[in-house]
C-alpha cells in the first residue's frame, strides 16, 4: 500500500519497497503528531474511530422508520429519521432484533436501544440495536389509516367515481415542484411518446406544511381550465414523512371531486399515499405516468400500418374471391355453350312428344279395334246381311213388316226389299204376287 505524503525517493534510498506498509512503531502515536511526510494510513484512522466509538455508552433513540429491510433472516437494516429534523441514521441488528422487528412497517414511530459502531472497511458509522419498541398508537401511519377508513366509508375511493383517462389528450395539466426532476421526467417521456401534446404546468410545494394548500389550489386551477384533458400530480421519491402531504384530507377531497381525470405519480413504486386511492389512475413513478397518459406514437403508427395491411389483404382477398366467382360463372357451359341450356328441355319435349304419340297411337288403335269389333257385330246383326244371303223383307203399304201371310189380302200393295233394290207387288187372291214394279 502506498501512502500519500511519503517521499518515494527517500524510501527507495533506504532500500524499502514503496508498497510495503510501515510498521506500527514507526507511525505517529497521536493524531497531533501526524504530518504530511508522516501521515496515518486510512486503516489506522478507521481503527482509532472504531476504538473510540466502542467506548461510547448505549442509548435509547426515537424516530420514524422510513425504510426497513429484512431480506436476510439473520439481520435487519432500518433507516430511522428524526421526528422533527431532516436527519436520519442507519440502524442494524441481528437475530434478536430481527424477531422483534417483524411487526414493524414503514412509517412506524419507534424507540430503539443500541450502541454506536464503526464498520472499519468503510469507516461507516451505524447504530447496532438490540431492542425496538413502538411509540404509542397515535403515529402518523395509524392516523393516515384512520383517515383512509373514514374517506373510504364516504365512498371517495369507489370505482364508480373514477373518470376514464382520455386516450389521446391534447393538453396535460401537471402539478409538480419547480425545477423538479419529476417535471422533466413527465414532459420528456410524454414528448418522446406523443409529441403533439401540450402542457399546462402549475408549480406547487410538494413537501412540508405548504404542500396541501398548494396542491389543492393547483388541482382546482387546472380543473377549471377547459383545455386541460387530464391532470398529473407528480413528485419524486422521498421518505414516508416527505410524502405525507399527499395523504392530507383536503388534497384527497379536492382530488375526488375533480371533474378532470387525475393521475397520481407520487414517489416510487413502493410508495403509497391516499391520493393514489382517490385519483382516477395511479402511476408508480412520474415516468410511469408519462407512459400511461399518452400512447406511443410508434406503436400507434405500427397499429395503423398493421390495420392498413389487414385492410389491403381483406380487400385483395374479396376481389380475388369475386374474380374467381366471375371466372367460374364465365366458364360455365351455360355461358360458353348457351344451347346446352336448351338440351335438357329439348330432350324433355322430344320425350313428351314421343310419349304423347305413343299414347295417342295406342288410344287410336284401341278405338279402331273397338270400332271394327262393333262394326262386325253390327254387320252380323244388320238386316242387310240377311238380304245379302237371298232373303227379302216384305212390308205393307203402311211400312209394317209382314211376317204372316194370313195378314195379306188380295189386292194389298206389298214392298219387297231385296239385297239390291226393292220390288212393289200386288197380292192376288191365291196369295200370289202380281203386277210387280222393280225399284232400284
Amino acid at each position: 500500500m502506498s501512502f500519500t505524503g511519503y517521499d518515494a525517493t527517500s524510501s527507495l534510498g533506504m532500500g524499502m519497497d514503496a508498497k510495503q506498509a510501515p510498521t506500527p512503531d514507526r507511525l505517529p502515536r497521536l493524531a497531533r503528531d501526524t504530518t504530511a511526510r508522516s501521515p496515518w494510513p486510512v486503516s489506522v484512522l478507521s481503527q482509532k474511530f472504531h476504538d473510540a466509538v466502542t467506548k461510547w455508552p448505549g442509548a435509547w433513540i426515537e424516530g420514524q422508520i422510513v425504510e426497513i429491510n429484512m431480506r436476510r433472516e439473520s439481520s435487519v437494516y432500518i433507516t430511522l429519521r428524526d421526528n422533527f429534523e431532516d436527519v436520519s441514521i442507519n440502524v442494524m441488528g441481528f437475530r434478536n432484533l430481527v424477531a422483534m422487528a417483524r411487526d414493524f412497517r414503514q412509517g412506524d414511530r419507534v424507540v430503539v436501544h443500541g450502541r454506536p459502531d464503526i464498520w472499519i472497511k468503510a469507516t461507516r458509522l451505524s447504530f447496532v440495536a438490540d431492542d425496538i419498541r413502538r411509540v404509542g398508537a397515535g403515529d402518523l401511519k395509524a392516523q393516515i389509516d384512520e383517515l383512509r377508513k373514514k374517506l373510504k366509508g364516504e365512498g371517495l375511493f369507489d370505482a364508480d367515481r373514477k373518470v376514464p383517462i382520455p386516450e389521446f389528450p391534447s393538453c396535460i395539466g401537471l402539478v409538480c415542484a419547480p425545477q423538479a426532476r419529476a417535471e422533466g421526467d413527465v414532459i420528456t417521456n410524454v414528448n418522446l411518446r406523443w409529441p403533439a401534446v401540450r402542457f399546462n404546468v402549475v408549480h406547487a410545494h410538494v413537501q412540508g406544511p405548504q404542500c396541501p394548500p398548494d396542491v389543492i389550489k393547483a388541482i382546482r386551477q387546472l380543473d377549471a381550465d377547459p383545455s386541460v384533458d387530464v391532470i398529473i400530480v407528480a413528485r419524486g421519491g422521498g421518505s414516508f414523512e416527505d410524502l405525507i402531504g399527499f395523504s392530507d384530507e383536503g388534497v384527497i377531497r379536492a382530488t375526488a371531486v375533480c371533474q378532470t381525470p387525475i393521475i397520481s405519480a407520487i414517489g416510487h413504486e413502493d410508495d403509497w399515499t391516499l391520493i393514489d386511492l382517490a385519483a382516477d389512475l395511479r402511476a408508480s413513478t412520474p415516468t410511469d405516468a408519462a407512459k400511461k397518459v399518452v400512447p406511443d406514437v410508434r406503436e400507434q403508427w405500427q397499429l395503423i400500418v398493421g390495420a392498413q395491411q389487414q385492410m389491403r389483404m381483406r380487400i385483395s382477398a374479396n376481389i380475388n374471391n369475386e374474380l374467381r366467382l366471375v371466372e367460374g360463372y364465365a366458364s360455365r357451359p351455360s355461358l360458353t355453350k348457351p344451347h346446352t341450356m336448351l338440351e335438357p328441355h329439348e330432350r324433355f319435349l322430344e320425350d313428351s312428344v314421343r310419349r304423347i304419340r305413343q299414347g295417342l297411337t295406342r288410344i287410336v288403335d284401341d278405338a279402331s279395334f273397338t270400332v271394327e269389333k262393333r262394326l262386325a257385330t253390327l254387320t252380323a246383326l244388320s238386316p242387310q246381311s240377311t238380304l245379302n244371303r237371298g232373303y227379302a223383307v216384305i212390308q205393307s203399304a203402311d211400312g209394317h213388316v209382314l211376317d204372316d201371310a194370313a195378314t195379306v189380302h188380295a189386292g194389298d200393295k206389298l214392298t219387297l226389299t231385296l239385297r239390291k233394290g226393292s220390288v212393289v207387288a200386288t197380292a192376288d187372291a191365291d196369295g200370289q204376287t202380281v203386277d210387280t214394279t222393280s225399284q232400284a
